[in-house]
């Protein structure tokens, strides 16, 4: 059993440190707002989700972007890309990297684009002998035009390194929405 004395030290105790912690942390608060800078000001984010599935085919994508907008004409972007594909009895893939992206809207609904995506591709081939790995490195140009609304843009992008023997992308063209934030 504990004596009345040593209930109120500890009462006192614990009093003192609730008390001290709360004006220690309070006076970390300034009541001065805090401002982003310039720079974060500028910067939006965006990018794409994809998830396909059905019949033996799987397909799962998400490809975050990073948006700086120069003025209210240029925006200059970075972006990474991942994907997970499976068919099964015949390969899975995996599709890793990155893109450079460039933006320019001559008008308010008009939307131009320019991307250099690299992409790393890891892909197991399922044959009568075994697996077969093939892993590569493809690279695409894709220029792209848009009906901007907003921070939404629905289009249509070619890649212009597009060649028949392309692994990746069995067409040059393809639609595309961006969405940033």
């Amino acid at each position: 059993m504990i004596s009345n004395f040593k209930r109120n030290i500890l009462k006192s105790i614990l009093f003192l440190v609730v008390f001290l912690n709360s004006s220690i942390l309070e006076a970390q608060n300034d009541s001065i707002p805090k401002r982003k800078s310039e720079f974060w000001q500028k910067v939006q984010f965006g990018g794409g989700v994809g998830f396909n599935m059905g019949s033996g085919f799987t397909n799962i994508a998400l490809s975050p972007n990073l948006y700086y907008n120069v003025n209210s004409k240029v925006t200059l972007g970075l972006g990474l890309n991942g994907s997970y594909i499976k068919s099964n009895n015949e390969y899975n893939a995996w599709l890793y990297g990155g893109s450079v992206l460039g933006i320019v809207n001559p008008m308010e609904f008009v939307q131009l684009s320019a991307e250099l995506e690299q992409l790393r591709a890891n892909v197991n081939y399922e044959t009568t002998g075994g697996t077969v790995s093939d892993d590569f490195w493809n690279t695409a140009l894709f220029l792209g035009a848009g009906y901007r609304s907003g921070n939404f843009t629905i289009g249509l992008r070619y890649n212009v390194l597009h060649d028949d023997t392309d692994r990746i992308y069995s067409d040059p063209w393809m639609p595309f929405i961006r969405i940033v934030f």
